[in-house]
């Protein structure tokens, strides 16, 4: 699927300059950027989503020592 997309100048010479000196494309280093950055984004909108819950007593929230219990891990 081609996507385009609109980078700043700083940017699109750092990506220059890197694809440049390495011998790589620069759809190379996009690709990777996303591939590799897509999961923190990923965590990170998803657990305010559930961070939100927690706060509005939408969302179950237990202790670590319930868990522990739960899980029979208690000495």
């Amino acid at each position: 699927m081609a996507t385009s997309i609109r980078l700043n100048t700083e940017i699109e010479q750092r990506l220059d300059f890197l694809a440049s000196h390495t011998g790589r494309t620069k759809a190379y280093y996009l690709r990777e950027i996303i591939e590799h950055g897509i999961e923190d984004m990923e965590d990170y909108y998803l657990a305010t989503e559930v961070l939100e819950r927690v706060r509005k007593g939408q969302e179950a929230v237990h202790s670590a020592a319930e868990v522990r219990e739960e899980l029979g891990l208690e000495n």
